[in-house]
């Protein structure tokens, strides 16, 4: 008997696609103006997001802040490598410290990766030294953003 896969991720069709374009330039659209743009009724639109929604397509709907209107200046990204024994440790007060805002747990030599927004290099020096008690550090300081966080290819 052959054995098939099943593949349960969601097929976005076009109107998928531009729905979630317009979404991602301006999550605040009215429906109605959502409807506009994809060329389809408001309630059509409506069952759509909430199909999305129940797929895990979209996951919600969220605020963009500028970190430097809020007066945090420098951005780093710091790679973490915890020292043995020290893993949940370190994972827990990255955690705890607000001035991190991503973290993602890698393969390779370090285990985590972080960005942190920050008012100050002494503000930096003071988390580091938190950090480098329990793990190795390597930082860099982020002078631009060639590409902020976007979305994925929608590819059909």
């Amino acid at each position: 008997m052959e054995k098939t896969l099943h593949n349960d991720k969601p097929v976005l069709d076009a109107v998928d696609r531009r729905l979630i374009a317009s979404l991602n330039r301006q999550a605040r659209s009215p429906i109605a103006e959502l409807a506009r743009q994809v060329g389809m009724s408001a309630p059509s639109v409506t069952e759509r997001l909430r199909r999305l929604e129940e797929q895990g397509v979209i996951t919600g709907y969220r605020v963009e802040l500028d970190p430097a209107a809020l007066g945090y200046e420098l951005t780093a990204i710091v790679r973490i490598r915890p020292l043995p024994g020290q893993l949940r440790k370190v994972e827990a007060l990255i955690v705890a410290i607000d001035a991190f805002v991503e973290c993602d747990k890698v393969t390779g030599d370090d285990c985590f990766v972080a960005r942190l927004v920050l008012r100050s290099i002494s503000e930096l020096d003071g988390i580091l030294e938190r950090i480098t008690a329990y793990a190795e550090t390597n930082t860099a300081i982020v002078k631009t953003s060639p590409i902020k966080r976007r979305l994925p290819p929608l590819a059909a």
